[in-house]
């Protein structure tokens, strides 16, 4: 099965849905409709939005939401592979991220931090093209608009602020119109909600914005799961760091600062899903985009195909575990 990822080529994408739909059978014949969150103004009117669609069906959003994940597993995937963050092309990415967000059901509902990834994702995507584009000013602002709105969706993600000013460092020499173009652009959301909140009567909604909570991990089964959870992500976040390494270091200078503002990602993403209000109960699939892209290294390497093949099989036997500890 390994050997079809690896590869580059239309089988690799059929076995990805099949495995998306297998992995996540759970949710789909257990499923949940999405809560309104209270202070979350922006994503409760994309529910008042989506259930004039869907009604009651919480079917409907579960499908939804496993969709948005595969073409989002896809999208992550060519994100690698257009920034050249991997030296052979595969669908590792795209897989690893699939078998993360199945780890736990929550991940796989309907969810605000799932409207999250997208835009954080994109801002990323933009970003790492800083550097190789003739339009950089065009790319900045765009950047910066998908920050900002990340930031009206869930107050915590002001935090992702400091990746744009660090990817304006990495990428881009200091330009005093090119950072004035990313403060326009990160200010233009906030600009845009608050005027239609204003003429819509609705400004004081602008008052709940600001929630800061504190996250643990979505394991609630006890010490006992708990322990052997994060031990599975921990081997799994290990060996990636450990190939991560080997793979950097052949990378020329755009890659290793592509390496470089990911791993901020990565630690930012940290400090987000700790500090989100704990009634958002996928908060900590806000790493994941991070986390698999990490964790694909270890499958990645060619050098040793022994310890590929070992983490690959960890991987689904990890998990076999998740899904039986939350069935």
């Amino acid at each position: 099965m390994l050997s079809i990822l690896r590869n580059n080529s239309p089988f690799a994408v059929i076995f990805l849905f099949i495995f998306a739909f297998v992995a996540k059978i759970q949710v789909l014949l257990h499923p949940q409709l999405p809560v309104m969150l209270h202070g979350h103004f922006m994503y409760n009117y994309v529910l008042r939005g989506l259930s004039t669609v869907f009604g009651r069906a919480a079917f409907a959003y579960t499908l939804l939401a496993v969709i948005m994940i595969f073409v989002q597993s896809l999208y992550l995937n060519s994100i690698a592979l257009r920034h050249k963050l991997f030296p052979r092309n595969s669908y590792l990415t795209a897989f690893t991220y699939l078998l993360l967000t199945s780890m736990y059901p929550r991940f796989s509902f309907f969810s605000e931090t799932l409207i999250l990834n997208w835009l954080l994702m994109g801002a990323t995507d933009i970003m790492f093209s800083f550097s190789q584009t003739s339009q950089p000013r065009k790319h900045i602002y765009n950047a910066a608009f998908l920050f900002s709105m990340a930031a009206m969706f869930q107050f915590t993600s002001l935090a992702f602020l400091l990746l744009l000013l660090v990817g304006m460092v990495l990428f881009r020499s200091f330009s005093l119109g090119e950072w004035s173009v990313a403060l326009l652009g990160y200010t233009t959301p906030v600009y845009f909600v608050v005027s239609v909140l204003f003429l819509v009567n609705k400004l004081y909604l602008f008052r709940y914005w600001p929630h800061i909570g504190f996250s643990m991990s979505p394991v609630k089964k006890g010490i006992g799961p708990f322990i052997v959870t994060m031990s599975g992500l921990f081997v799994l976040m290990t060996s990636g760091i450990v190939a991560m390494r080997k793979n950097v270091q052949m990378s020329n200078i755009y890659v290793r600062r592509d390496w470089i503002a990911l791993s901020f990602y990565l630690i930012i993403s940290i400090v987000v899903g700790v500090f989100t209000d704990n009634k958002v109960a996928s908060a900590w699939m806000i790493t994941l985009p991070a986390v698999s892209i990490i964790v694909t290294h270890a499958l990645a390497l060619e050098k040793s195909k022994r310890f590929s093949n070992f983490i690959f099989y960890f991987s689904l036997l990890f998990l076999a575990f998740c899904l039986w500890l939350n069935k």
